[in-house]
Formats: structure tokens, sequence, C-alpha cells
């Protein structure tokens, strides 16, 4: 408790260096800007600088809105904003967590191969799903497979409860990687079992984003769990002042055991997602657990972050589905875990929701906490609406953050124009990322349909096929729907100023 107070302390007087450095940022602004207006040269040098720097966003293969955000906040602020793009505007990966990560995901490529007759099989039924999935395989490196069975958790108390049944069955090693941990039953529970298991002999490893959970655990927090025999990693370390620029997070939330049970989705290692402590109301969040060939893919996404920091291991060939599970493993059409990071130029996420979205033809519903949506994304939005499909839009009812919830209203008017109906989740905060489709296909994960989701993070999700857990899926949709405030075009006003401020936020959306 003291070290967390003493965390806390640290914390709170970081906020208070922000505000002295925003300060100081905007007394040196009015000073550059008086220079200026005294300084032909200056001001010719700053407009310069301001061009030089356009010139180069402009030539960035990156989102047009992204490059939009940044363009503008160079033209108002000239030397600053230059200054600031070199600083935190890239959206990829420092240099030697690039190479970390290239080198490993080159060294193991070999590990995850599509089998052609099961895309073949895909084929047969929906060319255009075969497609779906041959493009994950191919630019992401997923494979899909039969021979998985899927288990739907609508919440997280549910989902908590075959965890820990599951953990407690494991024999042979438990990998977990997760943004939030906090202390509480949650989490006190799972360290338990953890600890137990490693005793035994257990290959146990554990993998935390560092930010996520700066404030909810103590410094060194890797430390102690190995100290209890957890094998642990804080990913991308927090350190104040020196890392200016912390855009790229393991948002992930993995837990693999013995290679043939996996659970995912939106679920953190924190009592609110099960409702054991309530913040913004009832927390409304979703998950799954796979169980057979599929699973492979995700203990592949876990031991290539691993091994690019800790290498650990030579081959992945001793934590694959059948190595401890002798049974045949059971069939529920098609299952395809992925991942998407911001190492590649590929926005995979984005491309799996756009190419749901043009290939409906009945409806598509959708979860998400956050609703802050580039171009295209708005574009296929309104024409699936428009061409008849029926497009729904669960978001939170109680925000978790009341600036960013604004700026998710923000973009409700061009949808609810176009058909698109949107619901919010009024018991309060949902957490859930998912689409389901037609009847045939569903999306569960950790992307959130906003740029930090999209393009920024280190992100999962798994695509079924004709398997029972879209049912389930598209029920638990219009049982929250039910429970929802369906949003018209007049709860979007927010009168003169309130739209003023908006229409700030959206144009510095994709930098928030």
């Amino acid at each position: 408790m003291k070290i967390r107070k003493i965390l806390k302390t640290v914390m709170n007087r970081l906020v208070i260096f922000g505000v002295l450095l925003l300060l100081q940022i905007a007394e040196l602004l009015a000073f550059m800007t008086k220079l200026a207006s005294y300084s032909t040269v200056v001001s010719i040098l700053f407009t310069v600088i301001s061009l030089l720097a356009v010139l180069w966003i402009l030539n960035r293969d990156e989102n047009p809105a992204y490059k939009m955000s940044w363009i503008i906040l160079i033209l108002v602020f000239p030397l600053l904003g230059g200054f600031f793009y070199l600083l935190a505007g890239h959206k990829r990966p420092s240099r030697g967590l690039r190479r970390r990560f290239e080198t490993e995901v080159a060294r193991t490529r070999g590990e995850m191969t599509q089998d052609d007759t099961v895309l073949e099989h895909i084929k047969s039924l929906d060319p255009r799903m075969a497609g779906q999935f041959h493009y994950v395989a191919d630019k992401a490196g997923y494979p899909v497979y039969e021979h998985t069975k899927a288990r739907y958790y609508c919440l997280g108390e549910t989902l908590f409860h075959d965890l820990v049944e599951e953990l407690e069955k494991a024999q042979h090693f438990i990998f977990m990687e997760y943004f939030i941990v906090e202390d509480g039953l949650m989490w006190g529970s799972i360290l338990k079992i953890l600890e137990e298991k490693a005793k035994a002999g257990l290959d146990v490893r554990f993998i935390y984003d560092d930010l996520g959970s700066v404030s909810l655990l103590p410094a060194g927090y890797d430390r102690q769990l190995e100290a209890k025999g957890i094998k642990c990693m804080a990913f991308n370390p927090f350190i104040p002042i020196l890392s200016l620029a912390m855009n790229n997070r393991d948002h992930r939330k993995i837990t693999v055991i013995d290679g043939h049970t996996a659970f995912s989705g939106g679920i953190n290692l924190a009592d609110e997602y099960i409702n054991e402590k309530v913040r913004f109301g009832h927390w409304k969040d979703t998950g799954f657990m796979l169980k057979g060939e599929a699973v492979w893919n995700y203990t592949v996404m876990f031991l290539q972050m691993w091994n690019a920091f800790r290498h650990t291991d030579k081959s992945y060939e001793d934590f694959r589905p059948n190595k401890y599970y002798t049974h045949e493993f059971l069939s529920d059409g098609y299952v395809q875990p992925f991942g998407d990071s911001p190492l590649d130029d590929e926005i995979v996420a984005e491309n799996v929701y756009l190419n749901i979205l043009n290939q409906a033809s009945d409806y598509v519903y959708i979860f998400t906490p956050y609703l802050i949506i580039d171009h295209e994304m708005t574009t296929a939005l309104c024409l699936a609406a428009k061409r008849g499909v029926d497009v729904r839009i669960v978001t939170p009812g109680i925000p978790d953050k009341k600036v960013i919830f604004q700026l998710t209203r923000s973009y409700y008017p061009p949808l609810l124009k176009a058909g698109v109906r949107i619901y919010e989740y009024a018991p309060g905060f949902l957490h859930a990322k998912s689409y389901v489709c037609d009847d045939v296909t569903a999306v569960v994960g950790t992307i959130n349909m906003d740029y930090r989701g999209l393009y920024l993070h280190f992100e999962c999700g798994t695509c079924f096929y004709q398997n029972e857990i879209i049912n389930q899926v598209k029920q638990d949709c219009l049982n929250t729907m039910e429970q929802g405030r369906e949003i018209s075009l007049k709860d979007t006003r927010q009168g003169f100023f309130g739209s003023l401020f908006c229409a700030v936020l959206r144009v510095f959306s994709p930098l928030l």
C-alpha cells in the first residue's frame, strides 16, 4: 500500500509537471509569435519550416485524417507543431522495438501455415468469405482452422468463472498477456493459481502493458512476480519524462493453457470487468474460450511478443495444440484468430471490419466503447445502411472518459442520417468490441473502433464463420439493445459552443 501511495504521489506530480510544461510552452509560443511579428526573416523561417514539415507529412503513406490533424497543428503552431511531430508524430514503434519484433517474426515465419483444403471448403460455401480469410492468412499470417470449438461469454463474470476453472486444470504451461492488471478479487484469484502452478513446475509466463497498469500496480511489479516463480515481462516500460511518446501499447488480452485452450475478448484482469467493483454503472464486456487447433494462432502471437524481448524458445513445437491433447478436437465451423500491430502498414483489423460491412446483405450489429472513425469507415457504415442493411451500433450509456464520449457522439449525426441505428447502453459502460453479420460471421476481440485500436496498438481478434457462437453474439446484441436507449438526431444537438468544441476534437481525434 505504501508503494502504491508513493506511485500515486509521483503520478500527481507528473500531472503538475505536465500543466507547468504546457504553461511554459504557451509562454514560448507567445514569445515566438511576438518575435515573428518583429522580424520578417524569422517569420519567413517559420513559414519554410512549416512548409517542409507539411510536405514531409503529405508524402508519407498514412491515414489522411491522421496527416490532416498534424498539418493543421503545424500550420497553427509552425515551429512547435513541427517539433511535436518529430517527437510523437510517427505511428510506428521505435527502431529498437521494431527490430526486435521483425527479427522474431522472421525467425518463426514458418510456425503458422494455412491448410489450403480449409480455404477450399470455405470457398465452396461462400467465395467472399474465403477471400476474407485468405486476406488475413496471407497479409497478417494467421491461418483459419476447422476442428475448434468456441464458447461465448456475454459478461466478464461468466468468463472469469471458466477461466479460473481452466487455469486450475493446467498441467504443462500457462501464457497470459493483458493490457490492465489491478489487485483485487479477480487478479488475486488468478495470481494464487499462477503461483501454485509455477511451484508445481509448470512454465508460467505473464505479460502486462506497463502504461496500461502504471497507476494500478507498484513499480517493479514484474520483479515481484519473478520472485514468485512466474516469468514476467512489462511491455514497453513507462519511464516518466524520458518516454515522451508512448503511442504503441499492448492492448491484447490472451490466455493460453497447455496449447489447446485459449481465452480472449475485451476483459482485462481488474474487478470492474467482473462487476465486483462498480465503475461507471454496470460493466458490460464480452469474451470467448477456444478449444482446438485455432488456439495455435494465440500461442504463436504470445510467443512472438515474449521472445522478441526475452529470447527463450528456439522452437515453438512444444506448445502446439496436439502436444498434450491426444484426442481429436471437435469441429464447429471455422475459426481464425488474428493479430494486428503497428509494425507494418497493413491495417488488418479495420480491413476485416470494412470487408464485413461491404459484404453484408441483411444486418451488421456492432459493440464498441469508442466510435472515433475515419472517412473510410464512416463511408462503409453509411453505404451499408443506405443499401438496406440493418446497421446498428451499441456504445456506452455511462462513459469512462467524458471528453472521448463527447467526441464519440459527434460521429453520430452522419450515421443517423444514413439510416444507421445507434444505442447507448443505459445501465452503464459497454467495453465489448464485436461485429456480427447475416447469421454467418462474427468478430470478437480487443479492437476498439478508434484510431488507437485500429492504427497504434497491438491488438487481437477472432473471426468466426458458420459457428454456434455467431447466433450467441447476435442474441447478446439484441438483448443489450433492449437495455439501451436508441439515439435520435435531436439527441446529438449540442449548441454552438458544444458543436465548436466537438469540431476541434474531431480535427485532432487521430492524435488523442
